[in-house]
């Protein structure tokens, strides 16, 4: 067994769909651990994995840990094995609390985010010498870049890539809400007003990275005296900025809390 998952929830399962898709791993290579015994079944039959044991755990290669921070001390007894690699993708827990906790220097820490789902995730990943040299690192590199854009972080700025990148597409989404919501308000209907805000979304995301700085797209778009001036304005005046700012240094904070809790 090449790679086992434990905590087969979205993330896990957009993993498991794309290294398979893109023929990094063999389903059968693959084995998936989860208490919810139904879905994981369906999951196993449906993408040719399999569903293992927590004692199957002995029998693989590296495991990655996709569980949430808080069970994490719950489950290290029967989670660490010898001769193992673990990848994890547990929010705010440090390379350092998963070598107390697992027992081994060979662990990878990573941060994706929900765009892993269709392929298009950011992620971050970072791990000790001992997990480079035995190959971690870069098989994690490898099955992440299945699913989106890989960086390679130095571990300090895995929090603030936290709070901007893995809880970015929420910020992302209330903003298209209220787009919406403001369509709507002017006589929109509410369908298309939805519709209008995903894509313009998807349409501006892909022309800004056509262009050296944010602050261009909006000065081409802006016209002397026109409409989007007035409604720039108007997100001035409403601390839009300032809000979303502060969107990133709260979701930071609480990532270096939730460590905490796990030191």
């Amino acid at each position: 067994m090449k790679l086992a998952i434990v905590g087969v929830g979205k993330l896990g399962l957009a993993l498991l769909e794309g290294v398979t898709a893109q023929r990094v791993i063999a389903p059968s290579d693959i084995g998936l651990l989860d208490v919810n015994t139904a879905r994981v079944q369906e999951i196993a039959a449906r993408t040719g994995a399999r569903v293992i044991k927590r004692a199957d755990l002995a029998h693989a290669g590296r495991v990655l840990v996709s569980l949430q921070p808080r069970v994490f001390p719950e489950v290290t007894e029967w989670l660490a094995q010898e001769n193992t690699g673990y990848i994890s993708t547990m929010a705010g827990v440090s390379t350092a609390t998963l070598v107390r906790r697992l027992g081994t220097k060979r662990v990878v820490r990573v941060m994706p985010n929900l765009a892993a789902t269709i392929g298009r995730s950011q992620t971050a990943i970072t791990g000790p010498r001992e997990a480079q040299d035995a190959g971690d690192l870069a098989f994690a590199m490898t099955l992440f870049g299945a699913v989106g854009d890989v960086y390679d972080l130095p571990e300090h700025l895995f929090n603030a890539f936290t709070g901007m990148s893995a809880s970015g597409p929420a910020y992302a989404a209330v903003v298209a809400e209220a787009l919406a919501d403001g369509g709507v308000r002017m006589g929109l209907p509410r369908p298309l007003a939805n519709e209008l805000a995903a894509k313009l979304l998807v349409a501006a995301g892909e022309l800004l990275q056509q262009r050296a700085h944010p602050g261009m797209l909006k000065d081409e778009v802006a016209s002397p005296g026109g409409t989007t001036i007035a409604g720039l304005e108007a997100l001035e005046e409403s601390g839009v900025r300032g809000g979303l700012m502060k969107a990133v240094i709260a979701a930071t904070r609480r990532s270096i809390e939730l460590g905490r809790d796990q030191e």
